[in-house]
């Protein structure tokens, strides 16, 4: 789909260059300028200490790329920088805004050689503002500062990380879309634009429900157990053989009858304790408890199949171990075979989005720390001599 869109990717860690990994996949040629010293994602494993040989951290968001190593703190490596964002459709970057003035990268810079360029900046707070140049990660500014974690933990629990990457994929989503936004755009002004995502906007927009509760009535209900749920059904219940289900119910109080039935327990329904949706949340523990005990008599294909015959919204909790098993994420393209460069394959996550009869997996392993530098280069002309100066100064 992307198909001659020509990606440079001047960016460090997840968010942004899970943005281009997206593109490289649908079919962008992306361009990965990295340091002398590699993205620190190469690194992942040797970070926490272990020795795994392989990186799949790296591997999901750098596919299908080329590596080229440019020093921008050198006179040449910012030429070299300067000569491909000419040549691109998208410079995409998170690198801090007082870095790339200084390197002379910045959008108004980057604009004055190529008018057409989609200039995306992925910083952790925004572009404005007296913590525009804060380094923000994603457990600090998406999960941390933008609430997100606050509103996940149950209320009264203490404060607990985000798992790898999670708020950087996220915020990988909408730096996707607004770039092609910004392509759409310019096919009708022919001429290109800032863009601009933060974890931090990101994260709000993610928990924007709760958000739009928060700023319409000034207040918000905070997660709670179980038994304290606001909304008793909808909820967790465990099955006779340790297996848990995710139950929920649709707007309304239609699907009230149909669980009780589902459960075995028709007589609830004429229950006076639980005859509206106020009166359930009213007696709420209560209800939890009746269905604890009923679900607890039920073993999981009992239940799944009773939940099915009612027409129920409900999903197993799940492992990520359980995942690789489930057949319904295998068939809606879950995972998918990446290259690994040896002439074999090894199973990874997929992109986002599915294309019938497109080719919208991986384009190949992700690069070898300057591995395409060379070539690239020559690419958009430069000499032997000149590449030579680059690779030195690098």
């Amino acid at each position: 789909m992307l198909r001659d869109l020509r990606v440079i990717e001047l960016a460090t860690y997840i968010a942004a260059p899970g943005a281009a990994g997206i593109m490289a996949d649908w079919g962008a040629d992306v361009i990965k300028i990295e340091s002398p010293d590699g993205d620190p994602m190469r690194g992942f494993f040797d970070t926490i200490g272990s020795d795994q040989a392989a990186n799949p951290v790296f591997e999901l968001d750098n596919r299908g790329k080329r590596s080229v190593v440019l020093d921008i703190r050198t006179d040449a490596g910012r030429d070299a920088a300067k000569a491909l964002a000419r040549s691109a459709d998208v410079f995409l970057t998170n690198v801090r805004p007082a870095g790339l003035a200084r390197a002379g990268l910045d959008y108004g810079s980057l604009k004055a050689v190529n008018p057409r360029l989609i200039y995306c900046s992925l910083t952790g707070y925004g572009l404005e503002g007296p913590d525009a140049d804060r380094p923000g990660m994603d457990v600090a500014a998406f999960w941390s500062r933008a609430g997100v974690g606050a509103i996940t933990a149950p209320k009264g629990a203490e404060p607990f990380p985000i798992r790898t990457g999670m708020g950087d994929h996220v915020t990988s989503l909408a730096t996707v879309a607004a770039i092609l936004a910004a392509i759409h755009e310019r096919r009708r002004t022919g001429v290109g634009r800032l863009v601009e995502t933060s974890l931090l906007r990101t994260g709000v927009y993610a928990i924007g429900s709760d958000m739009a509760i928060q700023l319409r009535f000034g207040k918000l209900a905070s997660t709670r157990g179980r038994r304290e749920a606001v909304q008793p059904l909808a909820n967790f219940f465990q099955t006779r053989d340790s297996r848990w289900i995710c139950l929920l119910i649709r707007q309304g109080s239609s699907d009230w009858a149909r669980i009780a039935a589902a459960v075995g327990r028709p007589d609830l329904i004429e229950d006076p304790r639980f005859a509206s949706a106020r009166l359930r949340r009213e007696h709420g523990g209560t209800l939890v408890d009746i269905l604890d005990e009923a679900f607890g008599a039920l073993d999981y294909a009992q239940a799944a199949a009773a939940l099915d015959a009612g027409d129920l919204t409900w999903a197993p909790w799940q492992t990520p171990r359980d995942l690789v098993g489930d057949p319904q994420a295998a068939a809606a393209g879950c995972f998918v075979e990446t290259p690994d460069g040896l002439g074999g394959t090894f199973p990874a996550p997929a992109g986002p989005a599915r294309f019938p009869g497109a080719e919208d997996g991986p384009r190949g392993p992700a690069p070898g720390l300057g591995e395409h530098t060379a070539s690239v280069l020559a690419e958009i002309g430069w000499s032997e001599d000149q590449i030579a100066d680059v690779s030195s100064a690098s």
